[in-house]
């Protein structure tokens, strides 16, 4: 990529930065990979300087705003040093716990990074949504299958009629089923998958809701087409060796909505929970 990275484009205009500045800039050069799970405060008090002075910082490097900054890192640590999805990974002396930490850190930047994308608003409509719907319907392919799966289980336990299929032709009956107030849920990292697309487009001519899962990237047909957009932050680099960090951010806001939703509904269906724990334990051996 052409493009200039965020800590090069820091280092390239450090001599222009006021002192109170610099010294945001030279801890953060210095400790990068601390900075997406940092607030302001703490990067203030760990670069001895004010909060004023972090908020000018980032407008003086172009990305005006703190959030803005932590996006701009996690994009770039994980496709840089701390890359654990190249195919370059294979020329790197990794020992297994090296490369556990690695996949470790990689995860928890991308889901604190997911803070600074997600739009709350966007969020209540969903829930809203949810609240509402008889049947939902999910529906990713790849990577993000997984991730359509863990929800429709989860969904299921809360007595929605909550299904999905890794296969085309099977989605196409039960999407046809859905009506308006029904939910539709698209998960696709690139927000450009031809499948989850033309699914998402047969369930908006149903009139049911559709939701995308998608990366921050308003020039993708999911993300310009969906009712309502759960923005996750674009992690990882569209030819790698597998979902990682972009699937573990999908389950992060799965599993933030299932709670929301359960929060809303659960003294209806506590009892269910617990008649389905005790067949669990029933049929244990």
């Amino acid at each position: 990529m052409s493009e200039i990275g965020i800590l090069t484009k820091i280092e390239q205009q450090l001599e222009q930065l006021s002192p109170a500045e610099q010294k945001v800039a030279a801890y953060l050069l210095r400790h990068a990979e601390l900075i997406p799970t940092m607030t302001t405060k703490e990067l203030a008090r760990a670069a001895d300087t004010s909060e004023a002075s972090v908020i000018r910082f980032c407008k003086a490097i172009g990305i005006g705003s703190f959030p803005g900054l932590k996006l701009a890192l996690v994009r770039e640590l994980a496709m840089a040093d701390m890359n654990i999805n190249d195919f370059s990974i294979i020329d790197k002396p990794n020992a297994p716990y090296e490369l556990f930490m690695k996949v470790t850190y990689v995860n928890k930047a991308a889901i604190e990074a997911t803070t600074t994308t997600l739009d709350k608003r966007e969020l209540e409509k969903a829930a809203e949504a949810m609240m509402k719907a008889e049947k939902v319907v999910f529906y990713g392919v790849g990577g993000s299958a997984a991730a359509a799966v863990d929800a429709s289980y989860k969904f299921t336990k809360l007595g929605y009629m909550a299904v999905t299929s890794p296969d085309f032709h099977t989605m196409l009956p039960l999407v046809a089923h859905l009506k308006e107030g029904d939910v539709f849920v698209a998960i696709s990292t690139s927000g450009r998958t031809k499948d989850v697309l033309e699914i998402a487009r047969f369930a908006k001519k149903q009139q049911a809701t559709v939701i995308a899962i998608t990366k921050l990237d308003p020039s993708s047909p999911l993300y310009k087409e969906a009712d309502i957009r759960l923005a996750l932050p674009d992690v990882e680099q569209d030819h790698r060796i597998g979902s990682m960090a972009s699937r573990m951010v999908q389950l992060n806001v799965i599993d933030a909505l299932y709670l929301i939703t359960f929060h809303r509904v659960g003294s209806r269906v506590i009892e269910r929970f617990h008649q389905t724990r005790e067949e669990v334990v029933r049929l244990r051996r």
